[in-house]
């Protein structure tokens, strides 16, 4: 294998060298961790002969890019989820990509208008309920976290984690921030537990009777179910793909962004051409228990067993666009506190 990974904490990102210009090379900053990547990347090198250089990191990836300037050898960075790639265009990081096989692959809801970034592959925000003490059908909205019937009965993770606030910023963007407001004081008061932990930690809380109702990611189901130790808890729970019947649940992404100093900028868009493929989406869908964002995709192995997610239509750029609002409102209603 050719492909060098190289991960780190944030702290130490400043030690990491790069080339920044080298022939039949990309170098990526990666927020997924590096093996996740590493069959997908094995396969652009056989197709292209490029070869991909990744540096892992949990955070910090923007400060990096800000703090290496022109001089930066990353030519794109890939993220997990909305907030960060809006982050990345908000601190005027990443260059607009004008290209019509991304744009022919991609839905353009699911690309930033000026070509800023794509999504590779989404994931919905579900909501999870016990099959022992929820029925079926019993709640089905997102809207609905905030009745009072669940009083006591409810486990997330921290507001302030990106995963809630894009679905806090999709709220927002339907109903308005005095009435998502309201509804994010009512699920507060519904929580069973001080928010917590991972999305994994919330199925898991269900299953040791903590809650009954939780929100995560769909992919994480996925990889519990995966897993020996893991799987009786996921088994534990029953998937909601909320509003459904209505304006569609809502969906995070993992994505691209080409960087505005892309030393290697032909093979940095050579790169993101690949990953837009059938070929590279069935490979990383099916690889992390993802939907493919290219629709001409279907999804695979567990993921097609869930059935076909109706997801919101609404751009995620409109979506991004409420980052902020959502932020102060998960401190204005003190969500994280007791």
């Amino acid at each position: 294998m050719r492909m060098k990974l190289v991960a780190t904490a944030a702290i130490a990102l400043t030690a990491l060298p790069l080339a920044a210009s080298a022939d039949g090379e990309v170098n990526i900053y990666s927020y997924r961790q590096a093996y996740l990547l590493e069959p997908l990347l094995n396969a652009f090198e056989e197709e292209t002969g490029i070869k991909s250089n990744v540096v892992f990191a949990k955070q910090g990836l923007a400060e990096r890019l800000e703090r290496e300037g022109r001089n930066s050898p990353a030519d794109v960075v890939m993220t997990v989820d909305i907030s960060r790639l809006n982050e990345l265009v908000e601190r005027d990081l990443v260059q607009g990509v004008g290209n019509d096989v991304l744009n022919k692959n991609i839905p353009e809801h699911l690309r930033h208008p000026e070509g800023k970034w794509i999504a590779l592959t989404t994931r919905a925000r579900l909501i999870y309920t016990s099959k022992e003490r929820v029925k079926e059908g019993e709640i089905t909205t997102y809207e609905q976290l905030a009745d009072d019937k669940w009083d006591n009965r409810i486990c997330t993770r921290s507001g302030k984690h990106p995963y809630n606030i894009a679905l806090i910023s999709s709220m927002i963007a339907h109903h308005g921030e005095a009435e998502t407001e309201t509804w994010l004081k009512g699920l507060k008061d519904n929580l069973a537990r001080r928010p917590q932990g991972g999305d994994t930690d919330q199925i898991k809380a269900i299953s040791e009777g903590v809650c009954d109702v939780a929100i995560g990611n769909s992919y994480y189901y996925g990889n519990m179910l995966q897993d020996d130790n893991l799987r009786p808890a996921a088994e534990a729970v029953r998937l909601v793909f909320p509003n459904a019947e209505g304006r569609g649940t809502h969906i995070n992404i993992s994505g691209i962004a080409l960087t505005k100093s892309a030393p290697n900028r032909d093979n940095a868009i050579t790169l993101m051409e690949f990953l837009s493929s059938p070929k590279a989406q069935s490979i990383y869908a099916t690889a992390n228990t993802e939907y493919p964002a290219n629709p001409n995709v279907k999804p695979t192995g567990l993921v097609a067993e869930w059935g076909e997610v109706h997801p919101d239509s609404l751009s995620l750029h409109d979506i991004a666009e409420n980052r902020n609002a959502a932020v102060k409102m998960v401190d204005r209603v003190d969500y994280d506190g007791e």
